[in-house]
């Protein structure tokens, strides 16, 4: 689109996003790997097969809010994961493919058997959008925030703030609180309390909390950290915790000297003082504290992974729940170790049946071949476990099925 300010400049959202940083809009420059670009300088040379178009794929589409580039890719290719390969079709056009506007419009041309897509129409110069006047105004807003992202963000914000993986040693270290003032047993926004880093019980001697600058001062409350277990080999590759809250550190903890009995002197313990800030569910003694992680990118490049990948699916998120649909959160036993990161797109595997042939008379045991069952993408990686979001499927997914490169 087009906009004018009343007499004084004119600039295309085209233009914007390639200027970006010298006009102060870019808000971050979202990551495209070397692998990718590659793909797209060749495709855009020379177009994709039209057999790898969706069947329906259209001659022309405008881009609307509420689109995704993942939706965007399944209308006009066949495997929506071959993200790159819809982004070379367009790469004179859209130097990156993180910066797509609502009504921008796109063309599919075809010829000699391949299709590139276009946000021009063959043979025009001038831009494919309108122009629309207006007049000044100080309200705001950057290019970045309009950007149609990857996936729908309430499929998965909550996710990039709540829910977190821990190793063994993280989760016996981590601070707890101790006491709540006037002896309250639970605790919400806007109440005191108190905590501890450093005691007995933990692996080795935690680090004291700390207000001392550079050291963290929000933390997450969580607490029922539960063990997330292999499902082959019933190992525990790390603990899931339930987050209940926030807390800031108000004061950190230290020990003081005291005369005891007999006139002898003694050390005391001073916890740490807190103040909740957030509460998802109400709190308690016991609960748990770690440092709030650095804000994730929100924004992923769908592709398959470039090395062979296997697993299985270890949980299905949510209380009581067994089987996983469209658009919930599953666990994953594969992760940043196993060199899987975000933006993977993998195939779902629905393990086969285990029978009797029943028309043999030997009656042998005989097991269906796994068959294909969907689509789920990683959207946040640990160590030795993944999250990721259920896209598409066609029967439910349950705790223990495989999962493999979508190829």
């Amino acid at each position: 689109m087009q906009t004018i300010f009343g007499r004084f400049s004119h600039i295309s959202i085209a233009a914007a996003a390639l200027l970006g940083s010298s006009v102060g809009l870019q808000a971050q420059d979202f990551p495209i790997t070397p692998n990718q670009k590659a793909t797209a300088v060749q495709v855009a040379q020379t177009g994709i097969p039209l057999a790898d178009l969706a069947p329906n794929a259209p001659d022309s589409y405008t881009v609307r809010p509420g689109d995704t580039l993942w939706a965007i890719s399944g209308l006009y290719l066949k495997h929506p994961w071959r993200w790159p390969e819809l982004w070379g079709m367009n790469l004179e056009d859209i130097r990156n493919p993180h910066r797509i506007y609502p009504g921008q419009q796109l063309y599919l041309e075809k010829s000699n058997g391949r299709a590139t897509l276009r946000t021009r129409r063959a043979g025009s110069n001038g831009l494919p959008m309108a122009t629309v006047r207006v007049s000044p105004r100080t309200r705001y807003e950057t290019l970045a925030d309009a950007a149609i992202p990857t996936l729908a963000p309430q499929a998965i914000e909550p996710f990039l703030a709540e829910p977190l993986i821990v190793d063994e040693l993280t989760f016996s270290r981590a601070p707890r609180i101790v006491a709540t003032q006037e002896g309250r047993v639970l605790l919400s926004r806007g109440d005191r309390a108190y905590a501890r880093a450093v005691y007995a019980d933990g692996e080795g001697p935690g680090r004291p909390l700390s207000d001392a600058k550079g050291e963290p001062l929000d933390y997450r409350v969580f607490r029922n950290a539960t063990p997330l277990k292999d499902p082959t080999t019933g190992e525990i590759l790390g603990y899931e915790a339930q987050y209940v809250g926030k807390a800031e550190l108000v004061r950190g903890e230290s020990t003081v000297q005291a005369a005891g009995k007999a006139g002898k002197v003694q050390i005391e313990i001073v916890p740490a003082t807190i103040d909740i800030v957030a509460a998802k569910e109400e709190m308690r003694v016991g609960d748990r504290l770690i440092p709030e992680p650095p804000r994730e990118l929100r924004s992923y490049a769908p592709r398959a992974p470039s090395t062979p990948m296997t697993g299985q699916i270890v949980s299905v998120y949510g209380n009581a729940v067994a089987f996983a649909a469209e658009n919930q959160i599953v666990v994953i036993n594969r992760g940043a170790n196993d060199g899987l990161e975000r933006g993977h797109v993998v195939a779902i595997l629905k393990d086969g049946q285990r029978l009797q042939d029943k028309t043999d008379s030997a009656r042998p045991d005989i097991k269906l071949p796994d068959e294909r069952n969907g689509l789920m993408m990683v959207f946040r990686t640990f160590d030795r476990l993944s999250y990721a979001l259920v896209l598409q499927v066609t029967d439910a997914v349950r705790v223990g099925d495989r999962f493999t490169n979508p190829d």
